[in-house]
């Protein structure tokens, strides 16, 4: 099994590291960097570096193909090189997936059509402009396509993704290696959990109007 993970400037990091850990773990799976040109980019703070490792030219028939999340991946919803070569490996792969934002990619480049989707919780109703019937889930699977909500359920839907390709006992495993045993100290990891006034900051802030600077200040 060949895993394509698309990355690009100014991803959001654990979008892509988090399943990277999950499907890296499996035997005889092999995970590749791929991006629109061979070399070192930025993620969206700036303080962390990934490298492409293969251009789009070099992986043409993944497996799996992953596109994660970031405010770096909006220049591709318009970029037709990715968007034909996401639509070209498409055509070949067992399974098509995304991690938040990355479901905006998928459905720029035609590929939600009909389908039932998420993605990040502000960006959720989105989706119907490609024609995806948006569900609030941590994933969803509809067909071969699996979109997964914000940024840490990239890791829940890789392992599902697993689960789904080699069966739960070497899930179960992956998910037993890297200690994935989810105790957050707060309950408000959801809009349907969190304080009203949270989601309003954190939807501010994801449309460039919000400030954590201020609430951590406070």
């Amino acid at each position: 099994m060949q895993i394509a993970i698309l990355i690009f400037e100014k991803l959001t990091a654990l979008d892509a590291i988090g399943p990277y850990e999950v499907l890296r773990n499996v035997p005889g799976w092999e995970v590749r960097f791929v991006g629109s040109e061979k070399g070192p980019i930025r993620t969206d703070c700036g303080a962390l570096g990934l490298n492409v490792d293969y251009p789009l030219d070099e992986v043409t028939e993944p497996d799996v193909v992953l596109v994660p999340g970031g405010e770096g991946n909006r220049p591709l919803l318009e970029d037709e090189s990715v968007l034909s070569w996401l639509r070209d490996v498409d055509s070949r792969t067992r399974w098509t997936t995304s991690v938040c934002t990355g479901a905006l990619v998928l459905g720029a480049a035609g590929l939600l059509e009909g389908r039932r989707a998420t993605t990040y919780w502000p960006y959720l109703e989105s989706l119907r402009r490609y024609g995806a019937e948006p569900v609030a889930e941590r994933w969803v699977e509809d067909g071969k396509v699996i979109t997964a909500g914000g940024v840490s359920s990239g890791i829940d839907m890789a392992l599902h993704l697993v689960g789904r390709e080699v069966g739960p006992e070497v899930a179960q495993a992956v998910q037993l290696g890297i200690e994935y045993d989810p105790q957050p100290p707060f309950d408000s990891g959801s809009p349907q959990k969190a304080a009203p006034e949270l989601v309003d900051l954190v939807r501010g802030v994801n449309g460039e109007s919000g400030d954590l600077a201020a609430l951590a200040d406070g």
